[in-house]
């Protein structure tokens, strides 16, 4: 009896979190960064509002992490991370790591969102239009697009 209550309540604990919380429980993100940029604190920001548990790395230089988790050259912004496996670089919207996570494409080591567009999480500038952009997948054969965007809205 005491097992199914623990059962019960172990549910319906789960029917008070958000569909983003839900989305990115159990998903660690370890990060790099730079202490002096504070867009990659607002993209950090972004992952945790949106369920995602972070592990903030500041460091002196995201080179040695980059050069680890195998991110290509031309695909670089200002911060690395890696989440279940998988490489991110810069200002990528949660929306674009969930279905990255969601679908698992074969041959994807990571995605990307090289530069730093306007209107990416951490990246939004009051007054601004945000840019239109694209987020790119990368691993086995050419780099391609995995999702367009504009601001952090799916475009």
């Amino acid at each position: 009896m005491r097992s199914r209550r623990m059962l019960l309540l172990a549910g319906a604990g789960g029917l008070f979190l958000t569909p983003a919380a839900k989305a990115g429980e159990g998903r660690r993100i370890e990060v790099w960064r730079d202490a002096t940029c504070g867009c990659c604190g607002g993209w950090v920001n972004h992952m945790r509002q949106e369920g995602f548990a972070v592990q903030d790395n500041v460091v002196g230089s995201v080179a040695p992490a980059r050069r680890m988790l195998g991110t290509p050259p031309d695909l670089l912004s200002c911060h690395a991370a890696r989440v279940a496996g998988f490489v991110l670089e810069g200002h990528v919207p949660a929306v674009a790591l969930r279905r990255l996570l969601a679908t698992r494409p074969p041959g994807v080591r990571g995605i990307a969102v090289p530069a730093m567009p306007v209107g990416t999480p951490g990246m939004e500038i009051p007054g601004q239009p945000p840019d239109a952009y694209e987020v790119i997948a990368f691993g086995e054969g050419a780099h391609r697009t995995f999702m367009r965007f504009r601001g952090s809205e799916p475009a």
